[in-house]
């Protein structure tokens, strides 16, 4: 009754969201992507790239990520206009930050500063 009710009020959230697409690899955790009509930066969530590693996990991102790749994005917050989150290839489901932790070139955050959301160490084998 109540499901009932919520789609005759607002009939749109029903409907699934659409995917965001990739506009642009800005750096090795900065993505700029696109959601129909809006354009914004997407921090890569739970993990870190040193200055070393920040050229090799651009070109990687670059490498899986050709321009308009549909992502699904899992927000974990924000800070200073740029929305932190979870990044999800659609297709084959790949997560972009466990594919650079994977590919050596980022580290998971350590537990202290990892957002609520992020794989924990029992998740990801690669964090000590």
């Amino acid at each position: 009754m109540i499901l009932a009710m919520g789609l005759l009020l607002d009939p749109l959230a029903a409907l699934p969201a659409a995917a965001a697409e990739v506009l642009q690899v800005r750096s090795g955790v900065l993505l700029q992507v696109g959601d129909q009509n809006r354009s914004y930066p997407v921090q890569l969530g739970c993990i870190s790239v040193t200055p070393e590693q920040s050229g090799a996990a651009e070109d990687w991102l670059r490498q899986e990520l050709p321009r308009r790749t549909r992502v699904n994005l899992r927000p974990l917050g924000s800070a200073d206009g740029v929305l932190l989150a979870r990044v999800q290839v659609l297709r084959g489901g790949a997560d972009l930050g466990s594919g650079l932790v994977s590919a050596g070139l980022a580290q998971p955050l350590p537990s202290l500063i990892r957002p609520e959301g992020c794989p924990s160490s029992e998740d990801d084998p690669t964090e000590p």
